[in-house]
């Protein structure tokens, strides 16, 4: 076997997938910072800052969009903060955000934030624009899909670009994303229409609270992702079985056998220990698996990196007894994928 084929199986589609499937979300690290939505929150507050809103609110990543209920922050779905899981949630819904539609989204995400960061909606005028804020929120709804009273904005999925036509807040939300939305010729786009009075209040308003202290600029956050305990394949409702006889390459159940949970004060992490005896290991698998090095050393740079994001550690003064189990692991998974081109689950 080659070292390009070792690397296929051990860092391929399959088996990656089936190890994020099986991970916790909140133990997957995940971030906003360095991640693909960086720049596209940049762009939001690039936009907000251009027309002198000092207000940026903050994002968070979450089980999906919105803001919490009159609360000024904005929610991302945690998949986009990593390609490989927004791919598998392009693979389970066959729909996934692009560039472009998050920053609509995001834009929209904002005019929630700003309605709720100056308490927008207790002003008259903003009710005798948009209507009652306590009005019922309901999931569904019969919009005109002709109406002109209305901004046309995102696109949902059921209710085309009605979706100002929901409730008087999300009236608010689509129509501070228009007026947002930089070169959108808001003004020429909706002449005639009844919506420009929206515009036109919301260019306003602008204009008034930019130069003010936002009234509430924080509160309780929904559904955070560090407290997101599901697995990946739970937040589906799939059932990740069926995706391990394609993962040849997944060693956490193995892993997980040679390190299983352990308490007490003197803990080493199971991943220092590959790296510490790399080089014994590598001499040793080779030369007992007969497979070149290089495909051996793919092998332990898994094992290695699953350690890690497994978390899984082991009693000190079992150091030398796991430094056996170990090596019979790594010679073991060496053999398998010598003879049967993979792991077998």
């Amino acid at each position: 076997m080659c070292a390009a084929r070792s690397l296929t199986l051990v860092n391929g589609w399959e088996t990656v997938r089936y190890e994020l499937l099986n991970s916790r979300i909140c133990d997957l690290g995940l971030r906003i910072e360095g991640s693909p939505l960086e720049p596209c929150i940049d762009q939001l507050y690039d936009e907000l800052s251009a027309k002198g809103l000092n207000f940026l609110p903050r994002c968070y990543l979450t089980d999906s969009w919105g803001c919490p209920d009159q609360v000024p922050v904005v929610g991302i779905p945690f998949y986009l903060a990593d390609p490989r899981l927004a791919r598998i949630e392009e693979e389970q819904t066959g729909d996934i955000e692009d560039d472009h539609w998050i920053q609509m989204l995001l834009r929209h995400e904002a005019g929630h934030a700003v309605n709720y960061a100056y308490r927008l909606y207790r002003r008259r005028d903003w009710t005798a624009t948009f209507g009652s804020f306590s009005k019922p929120y309901r999931d569904t709804f019969r919009p005109n899909p002709f109406s002109r009273q209305y901004v046309r904005h995102i696109a949902h999925h059921q209710y085309g670009r009605t979706y100002a036509q929901k409730h008087p807040d999300e009236d608010f939300a689509e129509t501070f994303a228009v007026w947002l939305t930089p070169r959108s010729a808001w003004r020429r786009r909706y002449r005639g229409w009844p919506a420009l009075r929206k515009l036109r209040y919301v260019d306003t308003v602008m204009k008034i609270v930019r130069s003010e202290s936002p009234l509430c600029t924080a509160g309780e956050l929904c559904t955070p992702v560090e407290e997101m305990t599901a697995l990946v394949v739970e937040h589906y409702g799939t059932r990740a079985e069926r995706y391990r006889a394609a993962a040849q390459g997944y060693v956490d159940d193995k892993l997980r056998e040679v390190f299983p949970p352990v308490r007490g004060r003197t803990l080493m992490p199971a991943g220092d220990l590959v790296r510490q005896r790399q080089r014994d290991l590598l001499d040793r698998v080779t030369h007992w698996s007969g497979l070149p090095q290089e495909e051996v050393q793919a092998l332990l740079s898994k094992l290695e990196d699953r350690a890690d994001a497994l978390a899984l550690e082991f009693r000190r003064r079992d150091r030398s007894t796991k430094i056996l189990d170990l090596t019979a692991l790594a010679t073991s998974l060496a053999l398998d994928f010598a003879y049967t081109g993979g792991i077998p689950a």
